[in-house]
């Protein structure tokens, strides 16, 4: 089951939704662009039973 979540572009500062599946393991990551400006955010996700974490950051920050 997908989950709707809402991150921050760590670029633009818009907000926007997008969907997680929390099936596909505890901790997931890969790259998202923005739907406004574009740029290449990496999301990374972590989840904890029924807990699900999202954190957006700038493609290459640590």
């Amino acid at each position: 089951m997908l989950d709707e979540k809402e991150i921050q572009c760590p670029y633009c500062w818009e907000s926007f939704s997008i969907l997680v599946d929390p099936s596909e393991g505890e901790e997931q990551s890969f790259v998202y662009d923005c739907e406004v400006c574009c740029r290449p955010i990496d999301v990374e996700v972590i989840v904890r039973g029924e807990n699900v974490k999202i954190r957006a950051k700038n493609k290459g920050e640590n």
